[in-house]
């Protein structure tokens, strides 16, 4: 791989993460409320988690003791070891980001934080971790078999129902993102809530029983009427919305006629490569862009202009 390819996967959001997760097998986990001194706790107020200003980077690891202010906390999680560190993970409602003032604290979504680089990477995908897990217990307190209230279980890495037994485990949600190609021209689409002008590969949720290959297919003709033959996988990102996973495929288109599906698309168009090009480099003369280095779509755009896939 060539130093562009590295730098570009090296800006995808939520992909770096150093964590040394708490295994569901580890064994009893510790309590926030008996943290050992230089423990973290990343804490989300509502869709937001908490920063603390540092003589560099910003830093989405608090003390502990940072969080008492809020006073209890819900849905407390023991994420695992961080650069040795143990490190939690706990919610909070959406105004407590009122107690942590600038300049010493900030409260802000992960899309921004993604954007802004005010943090180290592999913290941004810390923070996404923590962000997707809480999600998950958020929507989780109750037993899917037998409606029972569940506990938590193994650190936060498990849901247990009391009456029933079952155990409930974290979910990711898989999503196939596909850059779709024909000669020398790739399909991109724009939804009505992008921004104006940007334009974006499709992407769809993966059905049960459905491989990666066949949900790139249906949701291409789905959307836009393009018809693909052989599929190929190239790269995948964490997506904490709440908790999905970007499965990136390159795909070959074996139709060029667009009609698009004005349920899940306002505009479907192949942009040539020379276009595509402009777009990374926002001189497209019709204003058209793509969405952020920070997202995946824009890595397939930029590996494929490149020559890479």
């Amino acid at each position: 791989m060539d130093r562009r390819a590295t730098s570009g996967r090296a800006a995808l959001a939520y992909v770096q993460n150093r964590l040394v997760r708490h295994s569901t097998e580890a064994g009893a986990a510790p309590a926030l409320a008996e943290a050992e001194a230089g423990a973290g706790l990343v804490l989300m107020v509502g869709e937001q988690v908490i920063l603390r200003a540092t003589p560099g980077p910003a830093t989405v690891l608090l003390d502990p003791g940072e969080g008492r202010r809020v006073g209890p906390l819900s849905h407390e999680v023991f994420l695992g070891r961080f650069e040795d560190r143990p490190v939690f993970a706990a919610a909070a409602p959406p105004e407590a980001a009122d107690l942590f003032a600038e300049p010493d604290h900030r409260a802000v979504d992960l899309r921004a934080l993604a954007s802004e680089g005010q943090v180290a990477p592999a913290e941004l995908g810390l923070a996404a971790t923590a962000k997707s897990l809480l999600a998950w217990h958020a929507r989780h307190g109750f037993c899917g078999r037998c409606g029972s209230p569940t506990d938590v279980g193994a650190g936060g890495f498990r849901r247990e129902c009391p009456q029933c037994g079952l155990h409930h485990f974290p979910r990711t949600d898989p999503v196939a993102i596909m850059l779709v190609r024909r000669g020398d021209s790739c399909l991109l689409g724009r939804s009505p809530h992008f921004k104006p002008g940007m334009y974006s590969c499709l992407a769809g949720f993966i059905e049960p029983g459905e491989t990666i290959e066949d949900a790139v297919r249906r949701e291409t003709v789905e959307e836009t009427g393009i018809r693909v033959g052989a599929v190929a996988y190239h790269a995948s990102q964490p997506w904490p919305f709440p908790s999905s996973l970007m499965i990136g495929c390159i795909a070959e288109a074996v139709s060029e006629d667009i009609a698009i599906d004005p349920a899940e698309l306002e505009d479907a168009r192949w942009i040539t490569r020379d276009d595509a090009a402009r777009m990374l480099a926002g001189t497209q003369p019709d204003g058209l862009s793509l969405p952020p280095a920070t997202a995946i779509a824009h890595l397939l755009v930029r590996d494929w202009v490149e020559g890479r896939i």
